[in-house]
């Protein structure tokens, strides 16, 4: 993508938060993962990333303290986990079309890093700082709010990750735990993890992701999967 085409793309996202602004420049770090920065001799959204992990957890936590009045610090975090964790933000990114913005290194974009989770949810992170640092909170909040918080399912269902939940079948039918066994498929500049849980001496899912945690989850939701279809329990 061109630099003025990218400059129209970071516009349209500056407008998700209520905002007008043809100068936009100072936003475009936000989509320059390190790759980029290294072959470019230039910063990286790596100190941005680092603040729009604040920012956002600021934003996520004063909306559920007011969205959710009768809920105890356990239920609290719970959603919040929820709604910051990097599957859900790489959601939102991807709906966005930050892919089209991210600026990577050639080996990077070659290794398809524009679809990866971990890129797409630092960009966002990224993002929500440079609002944050360039009109203020309250436009980084609208942003948050409007185009991450108000596109997911805040069902209790939807509160627990696939883990917690096979866990949870696991201990009350069997009173096993589920165990995870991780193998490293990918490379640094792409990696790719595959786990395999087993509960007792069986296995019962197996999933890839771009980390361990999101290999893990995966094998954790194709277990529940299997478990649904067979009609069994978790022995």
């Amino acid at each position: 993508m061109s630099g003025e085409a990218r400059r129209r793309r970071v516009r349209a996202l500056v407008r998700c938060a209520g905002i007008r602004d043809e100068l936009v420049e100072p936003l475009e770090r936000a989509f320059v993962h390190e790759s980029f920065a290294a072959e470019h001799g230039e910063a990286s959204n790596e100190r941005l990333e680092f603040l729009g992990d604040s920012v956002l957890e600021f934003i996520t936590a004063s909306w559920l303290y007011h969205s959710y009045p009768d809920e105890d610090e356990g239920m609290l975090t719970a959603r919040k986990a929820h709604i910051v964790n990097d599957p859900q933000l790489a959601r939102t990114a991807r709906r966005l079309k930050f892919d089209e913005v991210v600026q990577l290194g050639i080996g990077m974009r070659r290794a398809g890093g524009a679809e990866n989770e971990s890129i797409l949810a630092d960009a966002l992170e990224a993002f929500v700082a440079a609002l944050y640092l360039e009109y203020g909170l309250e436009a980084a909040r609208y942003f948050v709010e409007n185009e991450h918080i108000a596109t997911l399912d805040h069902s209790t269902d939807a509160l627990f990750d696939a883990k917690t939940r096979l866990q949870h079948r696991a201990q009350q039918n069997a009173g096993a735990t589920p165990l995870y066994r991780d193998e490293n498929l990918g490379t640094p500049q792409m990696p790719k993890f595959r786990s395999s849980v087993w509960l007792e001496d069986r296995l019962v899912g197996i999933g890839d992701g771009s980390s361990k945690k999101t290999a893990q989850q995966a094998a954790a939701a194709a277990a529940l999967a299997a478990l649904e279809e067979s009609g069994g329990s978790a022995t």
